[in-house]
């Protein structure tokens, strides 16, 4: 993956152990969706990694996004979630 504002070489690594390996393949699914999918190969990743990916995509510090954007992405990830859950429910 092409070195992104806000991503360090662990975030980096994580990214791409969840199958994310180009700049256009994250901008194309997105943050929220991008952590979701972390999150299923490191559970433990924490909402730093969803803020600094939303920074990346945006060209924001992680800290602003952080402060400004906390709530409109707690409420994405909340959402995405949910639909995950039930499309498992479903299979």
């Amino acid at each position: 993956m092409v070195a992104l504002p806000n991503l360090g070489p662990k975030s980096q690594e994580m990214i791409s152990r969840s199958g994310i390996h180009s700049e256009a393949q994250l901008r194309k699914i997105g943050a929220v969706a991008a952590y979701v999918r972390v999150l299923q190969t490191h559970p433990t990743a924490s909402l730093n990694l969803l803020w600094a990916l939303e920074g990346a995509l945006t060209g924001l510090p992680w800290q602003e996004v952080a402060r400004d954007h906390r709530t409109s992405l707690l409420l994405a990830l909340e959402q995405c979630q949910a639909h995950a859950d039930g499309e498992h429910r479903k299979a």
